[in-house]
């Protein structure tokens, strides 16, 4: 069953791809992987009938208990021959319904293969969450099928109703599940019904399971997503809406009910809606004039009518409901198919301009009569032996005092007259002569196109005359519920058996009665459909869902305008109160306050801590951008000064050179800004600033002084020096802590570095990003040694003009200020790039600085990177300190001189740094280890010697490499591109200064 699974995720994916070499013939390929899921679960019947099991099990999640538990018994194992048989008959009919040209039809065909696997695993599946991960996949899945059509409004509309339908159902079913399992204390679906939990809360979780199912299986009221779903391509609709999708729902009742039956509200919830689903849709059905359309009321019907059976919770009805389940899903598919093909031929789908088709296609007449005949119940058919069986077990429970049996008995009966009125206006509809319509002349068709509509209707009409067969099929999963009644002994009086014939019995001229009451309908439908306009329109669902929609637009923009205000102090200043509240609610309400606190572990910390306050309060009042930043900077640079103090050398480092790099990140976006700060916004008086502020600051610093007084078990960090030790091979225990015994929380650290990288390029580039930095080519940087070397005749040598290559939007630039002597002969300047600045934004000592620090930064920064293990340092400072090189080559020789010094790409850098530490954590799992497990490798090199290496280096390079890319995409992109687009904005100022000067000379 998992290979199979597998096959369908690999056929999904492939197909798309096969579709374009093969077009409409790859359908005929896909079909494959459903008939051989078909053909490997028939199979099985000898193993799971009547009462046996076939069970696969693969580990999925252990820590949460899990795992992907496949189980075939009786039930799932009719619904998964229905799945795949009804799917690959539905995939053959494709190869005819679509052309080639057929926009998405290799998305389509993936998709809709796709759906086959999740629906065979949604039967198949006993772990409660891996079958609602296979239902949400369903509800997906449908919503890119329903919406295939993307250029119709109606289509992509009706795509999203579904989706929102049976996502929110399938949320509340979430609920449910969640509470069942904990109750249960197992995630087994076969266990929860097995061995039902108790507790006031099951009610409450059965319910909440049932609103998933009733939602998927369109009962009122949630049935108005069923008919709209019919812009669909007729495939679609005879697959989910007929066969698949739409049962889900109903197999949940089913495989819930011999456990949950008798759990209060199951049968009066399910009978009441069953029975007003039905009625509601056979009526609706009876006033449609599109053949779709009347067929996808007659399916909200017929839901109604299987979850009143289904549910009813008693043997006999759960053998007679399982039975209608199959015969449903062979002649509804069979009418879909067949309406796909009454509109290919015919060219339309309004039964009042179809005229003459039986005459013209009288094959397709016969297999729309032999399904119709099925739905309607007439023998010998598998839906006429459902039928009667139905019926029966609902007049037997009624006959023994079962109010809610009577109930359930009027309403089939009522909307059994229904369903043959309707079956009988969509024959008539789809093949009568009509006066005064003018007959179609339909296109020919291949006789291959009604071959899975005619196997699904004769396969109704044989399993009519195997009842018997039918019945020891479904007979094991029905045993599992009670019957009706029994004995003084407990053993049931009566158990009912499918049968083509059992005699004249009530249930028999109940039959017939909604057969003549139905047809005498039909006979008098125009007086019917009068009698339908002059009855008022009851509550229609869909206007419904469509005005909770519309307010709920409207409410979002009100609470939109009311909060989101475009200020930014407004915004801080609600999540503080609100932080305020909250957590100063709590503090409130704590007892356990600390007996005793330490206000300070060194003389100086006090100093720097009023060092630090009067910086942020003179930040908050500065007049100037820079000199607010600066004061920001003072308090970050006070935090590292009490890390060291506190005996924290990494943290400290770490902390002055993040701090460092801010600052020049600040720098470099102060530049496009004004220079003073605006105008504070007056409205908020300075009183309410400060007071929250304070409130604040106060706020955490108690919080910070409760959680630690509040600890009643030894921390777990009092254990990091030994593991550190033992299991990561190091003695510095931050940086150990950093890449093996909290690896995860690193792994989510720089992940964020990359997303924030990207925002920061993605404010940057509006147009288009590139990777690369701009930098000298080639020739132009030989050419300028050639002349700063003094091995340049000027005289004989004949050279273009030096360029520069420009990585982000712009052409190549000539650098004719890069050399102002070419006849004096001077030593090759290091700074090579740097020329290309003009001489006003030169600085020769940062220069000379720079050339005398780069090279010895980068090797220390290797060396934190590498000793960081058992010494202060690691990824993060050595990353941080090559970030600082890189930005000491940008201030001394702009953005040239950025290229040169890291032709890279920065985005390849992060990606280098992103697989280094993902291939660290995922390599372990290979020798059956656990993710992120390090190795300590401890051996003798020839030539080298006694060497002693762990593999978590290898995520401490790739926290380097992505700290490093961080930097490098940063001035990257607040540096080098924001300096081109200065001089953009000059040259085309210094343009418009000429053109101005050149007219007034003219004049």
């Amino acid at each position: 069953m998992l290979v199979l699974l597998s096959a369908f995720l690999i056929a999904s994916i492939v197909l798309p791809f096969l579709t374009r070499a093969l077009g409409v013939r790859a359908f005929v390929v896909a079909a494959l992987v459903p008939a051989a899921a078909f053909a490997f679960t028939a199979l099985q019947g000898p193993a799971v009938l009547p009462d046996g099991e076939v069970v696969e099990r693969l580990e999925w999640i252990p820590s949460l208990g899990i795992t992907l538990d496949m189980r075939m018994d009786a039930l799932s194992w009719l619904l998964a021959l229905v799945v795949t048989g009804v799917g690959a008959l539905v995939l053959l009919y494709c190869a005819r319904y679509f052309r080639s040209s057929e926009d998405g039809l290799g998305r389509f065909a993936g998709l809709l293969l796709a759906f086959a696997g999740v629906m065979y695993g949604l039967v198949l599946a006993d772990d409660v969450f891996v079958l609602f991960t296979f239902w949400e996949a369903t509800s997906v899945l449908s919503y890119l099928l329903i919406g295939h059509y993307t250029g119709k409004k109606a289509s992509r509309g009706a795509a999203l109703q579904a989706l929102l339908v049976t996502t929110a159902g399938g949320l509340a079913m979430l609920v449910g599940l969640v509470i069942l399992s904990v109750a249960g204390g197992t995630t087994s679906l076969a266990a929860l019904v097995a061995d039902p939990p108790g507790g006031p809360l099951i009610p409450v979780a059965v319910v909440l399971i049932l609103l998933g199912a009733l939602s998927k299986s369109a009962l009122v009221p949630f049935h108005f997503w069923l008919p709209a779903a019919m812009a669909a391509p007729t495939p679609v609709s005879a697959y989910l809406h007929a066969a698949a999708m739409v049962k889900a729902g109903i197999y949940l009742i089913a495989r819930l009910a011999p456990g949950y039956a008798d759990v209060p509200g199951w049968r009066v919830l399910l009978v009441s809606l069953g029975v007003a689903t039905m009625l509601v849709g056979g009526w609706r059905a009876l006033k449609q004039m599109d053949l779709k359309l009347v067929l996808a009321y007659g399916t909200v019907s017929q839901l109604g009518f299987l979850t009143v059976v289904v549910g009813y919770g008693t043997r006999d009805a759960a053998l007679a409901g399982v039975a209608l389940l199959l015969a449903h899903a062979l002649f509804k598919a069979t009418l879909f198919l067949v309406v796909g093909v009454v509109d290919h031929r015919a060219g339309t789908r309004d039964l009042r301009k179809i005229s003459g088709l039986g005459r013209k296609a009288p094959v397709l007449a016969v297999i729309t009569a032999l399904a119709l005949a099925s739905m309607a119940g007439l023998p010998p058919f598998l839906g006429f032996v459902a039928k009667e069986a139905v019926l029966s077990a609902l007049l037997l429970d009624a006959e023994l005092g079962g109010g809610l049996g009577w109930v359930a008995l009027v309403g089939v009966s009522v909307g059994s007259c229904l369903t043959v009125a309707y079956s009988a206006r969509f024959l008539w509809g789809a093949f009568a002569r009509k006066r005064g319509v003018d007959e179609v002349q339909p296109v020919h068709e291949h006789l291959d196109f009604l071959v899975p509509p005619a196997v699904l209707a004769a396969t109704g009409l044989v399993l009519g005359f195997l009842a018997s067969s039918v019945d020891g099929w479904i007979a094991g999963y029905a045993d599992t519920l009670p019957a009706v009644s029994a004995g003084a002994s407990g053993e049931p009086d009566h158990t009912y058996h499918l049968a083509l014939w059992h005699g004249i019995e009530p249930a028999l001229l109940i039959s017939a009665g909604t057969l003549v009451v139905g047809l005498a309908m039909f006979r008098f439908r125009d007086g019917v459909f009068a009698l339908q306009s002059r009855v008022p329109s009851w509550v229609d669902a869909a206007r419904v869902y469509w005005a909770s929609m519309r307010l709920i637009d409207r409410v979002a923009a009100r609470t939109t305008a009311t909060t989101q205000r475009g200020s930014l102090p407004f915004y801080l200043g609600v999540i503080l109160l609100v932080l305020i509240g909250s957590v100063g609610s709590a503090l409130a309400l704590n007892r356990s306050w600390p007996a005793t606190a330490v206000p300070f572990d060194h003389p100086a910390q006090p100093v720097i801590g009023v060092v630090m306050i009067v910086a942020a309060i003179a930040a908050a009042r500065a007049g100037k951008r820079f000199q607010a930043v600066v004061l920001v900077g003072v308090t970050g640079y006070g935090m590292a000064a009490l890390f060291a103090l506190h005996g924290a050398p990494d943290l400290a480092l770490t902390q002055v050179l993040i701090e460092t790099i801010t600052l020049v990140a600040f720098v470099l976006v102060l530049r496009r800004l004004p220079v003073r700060l605006g105008e504070r916004n007056r409205s908020v008086h300075p009183i309410w600033r400060a007071s929250i502020g304070i409130a604040v600051a106060a706020l955490m610093s108690t919080v910070a002084v409760v959680a630690l007084g509040a600890r009643v078990a030894t921390p777990i960090s009092l254990e990091f020096p030994r593991l550190a030790y033992e299991q990561g091979h190091g003695s510095n225990v931050v940086n150990v802590t950093l890449v093996d015994l909290r690896g995860w929380d690193t792994m989510g650290e720089i992940s964020v570095l990359i997303v924030a990288a990207t925002g920061v390029a993605s404010l940057i580039f509006l147009n288009r990003r590139t990777d690369s930095l701009p930098r000298l080519t080639a020739p132009s940087r030989r050419s300028l040694l050639a002349r700063l070397s003094g091995r340049h005749d000027p005289a004989t040598t004949t050279e273009a003009p030096l360029e520069v290559e420009q990585g982000a939007a712009g052409p190549r630039m000539a650098a004719r200020e890069a050399v102002k002597d070419q006849g004096r002969t001077e030593r090759s300047p290091w700074l090579l790039a740097g020329r290309t600045l003009a001489p006003q934004n030169r600085s020769i000592l940062l220069e000379v600085v720079v050339r005398l620090l780069f090279h010895s930064l980068i090797v220390v920064s290797v060396y934190l990177l590498f000793s960081g293990h058992n010494l202060p340092g690691g990824g993060f400072a050595g990353g941080l300190l090559a970030g600082m090189a890189l930005v000491a080559r940008y201030l001394a020789g702009g953005r040239y001189e950025l290229g040169a010094a890291a032709p890279v790409d920065a985005g390849r850098v992060l990606g280098t740094g992103l697989v280094f530490a993902v291939g660290t954590a995922i390599v372990p799992l290979v020798f059956g280890a656990d993710a992120l497990t390090s190795t300590w490798i401890d051996t003798e090199v020839p030539f080298v010697g006694h060497v002693e290496f762990v593999t978590s280096t290898f995520f401490d390079v790739g926290v380097y490499l992505v700290v490093v890319g961080l930097t490098l995409d940063v001035l990257r992109s607040l540096g080098a591109e924001v300096d081109r687009q200065e001089e953009s904005d000059r040259t085309v100022e210094q343009g418009a200064d000429g053109m101005e000067t050149e007219q007034g000379v003219s004049v």
